[in-house]
């Protein structure tokens, strides 16, 4: 199966901070599925590293403004990218204002979570792709 994987995820530098969260399981799952990375934010024009954003309603905001339209922007890049792939899910960072599945932060900056998913992860379900947070790849290693 192809899968859309958040670039983080792998082990590529590209999160807000500059740094990644390689996933213990990636190997395993890109041994069995055929896996392409992506990264909304870059794809929606924001640089790396970037200030820390968090969705705030149907908005997306850092500590200094608004960056809703670059997250729309990197969704809709993604969603192509998954369609041109003929990717059948994806596997995204769980809690980003993009690509968090379930539970995003609040946009207070305080570390609270409030149910909801980002930016990306609901265009993808939006257009029937199965979004799957990092936590749950040992599903797709079944």
């Amino acid at each position: 199966m192809k899968i859309l994987i958040s670039a983080c995820l792998l082990g590529v530098c590209c999160r807000y901070d500059g740094a990644s969260k390689a996933h213990p399981l990636a190997p395993a799952l890109a041994e069995r599925h055929r896996l392409v990375p992506v990264c909304p934010e870059q794809l929606g024009g924001l640089p790396t590293p970037r200030p820390p954003a968090e969705r705030r309603g149907d908005r997306v905001v850092t500590r200094n403004g608004d960056v809703t339209e670059q997250y729309r922007r990197g969704a809709e890049e993604a969603l192509k990218l998954c369609k041109l792939f003929g990717c059948e899910a994806a596997v995204l960072k769980e809690r980003s204002p993009s690509c968090g599945r379930g539970a995003i932060y609040d946009g207070t900056f305080t570390g609270t979570l409030t149910p909801g998913d980002g930016v990306t992860a609901a265009l993808l379900e939006a257009h029937g792709i199965p979004v799957y947070g990092e936590s749950q790849i040992g599903e797709l290693l079944k």
